[in-house]
């Protein structure tokens, strides 16, 4: 992957902007597709378009911002293709789906990931993006205003508003 990028971008800032990114990038994709491989996948083709498109930033930061709006775009597109397949195999089937006991402590963190994935799929998009940004992108408020486009204040007030209702949904769905 590393050996043909010598048009405009050299082989040390591509592999920077790679070693730098990439695990904001798949902890991004994974909160919103959960699913490893597709998470990967996902950041794969990222970088494959910054690639492809021979695109040049005036840093590595703007790299990183513009890298984390696409990987956004693609997790949603992905996710929400998924779900669609999903709903179509079981209303051709009318299968639902199972859970795999393999062992109480296993059960018990399966079923509150799942929990906090539906309450948090149950938030506004612009809430849910801050929030996964900020807690499992570990991105600053700043970072998450330039990847999304709007003021830190704004960041702020979507994130509190996010955690409130996410709280009301967990202790309305007990």
């Amino acid at each position: 992957m590393f050996q043909d990028i010598e048009r405009n971008v050299s082989i040390a800032e591509f592999r920077k902007i790679y070693d730098s990114t990439f695990s904001i990038l798949f902890r991004v994709a994974y909160r919103i597709v959960a699913d490893e491989e597709a998470a990967e996948d996902l950041c794969q083709e990222a970088f494959f378009r910054l690639y492809e498109k021979n695109m040049v930033f005036p840093n590595p930061e703007e790299a990183k911002y513009w890298l984390i709006r696409v990987v956004k775009n693609a997790a949603l597109n992905y996710a929400k293709r998924k779900e669609r397949e999903r709903r179509a195999y079981q209303r051709a089937f009318r299968e639902l789906t199972q859970i795999q006991e393999t062992g109480e402590g296993i059960l018990l963190r399966q079923e509150t990931q799942s929990e906090i994935q539906k309450a948090l799929e149950k938030l506004p998009e612009n809430l849910r993006m801050v929030l996964i940004l900020k807690e499992y992108g570990e991105l600053n408020y700043k970072e998450i205003g330039r990847a999304l486009g709007i003021s830190e204040g704004n960041v702020k007030v979507r994130i509190f508003r996010a955690r409130e209702r996410l709280a009301g949904i967990l202790a309305k769905d007990g």
